[in-house]
């Protein structure tokens, strides 16, 4: 069964970015949410105890930051 992945991000954020272009060159479907225009995407960043972005949540699990080898387990698992 597919986690379901959410990356949170905002623009001018070069990690972000990276994350985002990661997941889709691995084909890996994914939501972005763009925290400075989605005032509910900012309340659900802060619920799951983040205030940085890229802040990615695969299916329970959560990652502050991008890191490619951490995020690739984190899907596999």
């Amino acid at each position: 069964m597919a986690k379901n992945i959410v990356v949170y991000h905002q623009p001018g954020c070069p990690p972000c970015h990276s994350a985002m272009e990661f997941l889709k060159q691995h084909g890996i479907p994914f939501t972005h949410k763009d925290i400075t225009e989605d005032d509910a995407a900012l309340d659900e960043l802060m619920a799951l105890g983040s205030r940085s972005t890229p802040t990615i949540v695969v299916g329970e699990d959560v990652m502050i930051g991008f890191r490619k080898d951490e995020l690739l387990a984190m899907i596999a698992k």
